[in-house]
């Protein structure tokens, strides 16, 4: 069982979805580790975006409102701080804000910056999970240590009836190492 195996038996599965769709930078192209996960989902599936964080959260909510379950990607937890606004005003409080009127979740894909072979410096590696916990009530948040996890992780966040967005944290490092 290898990590970067896992993940793309994970992406596979996601895409079986007729609801789910991908959506971020990288997704559609390559550009990313996490591009490579996704090579064999259907291009139809997959809804490359521009650098624009807090737009891609906002279109992940209106993919909710509308019945879908957005897979939104952000290759690093840096890059996702770039849409905190969405993600704590508005995703975390969703249900709550409109009476439980939009019965939907997403899932938010992102990972801890590999620093090997090459270190991309500090605004490429930090790891937010602690912080995001601590102040969203109703995004549950779960890191991938061990392959084995992996495909749970995911089936979980998908198969949950409760409407709440889930946040899969990976570990760059990992792809190529476990």
């Amino acid at each position: 069982m290898r990590y970067f195996t896992e993940l793309k038996k994970s992406m596979e599965y996601l895409a079986e979805n007729p609801k789910t769709i991908f959506l971020g930078q990288a997704v559609a192209v390559p550009g990313t580790a996490m591009s490579n996960t996704l090579k064999d989902v259907k291009k139809k599936k997959l809804i490359e975006f521009p650098v624009a964080e807090e737009m891609q959260m906002g279109v992940t909510i209106g993919m909710i409102m509308n019945g879908l379950i957005p897979i939104s990607i952000y290759p690093r937890w840096n890059f996702l701080l770039l849409a905190m606004n969405q993600l704590v005003n508005h995703l975390d409080k969703l249900n709550e804000m409109t009476d439980n009127h939009y019965k939907g979740k997403a899932i938010i894909r992102t990972s801890i910056g590999s620093k090997r072979p090459l270190h991309p410096q500090s605004q490429h590696i930090g790891d937010f999970t602690k912080s995001i916990q601590i102040i969203s009530r109703n995004i549950n948040v779960v890191k991938l240590k061990k392959p084995e996890d992996i495909f749970l992780a995911y089936k979980n966040a998908i198969d949950r009836k409760d409407n709440v967005s889930t946040i899969i944290v990976e570990y760059g490092d990992y792809y190529s190492e476990k």
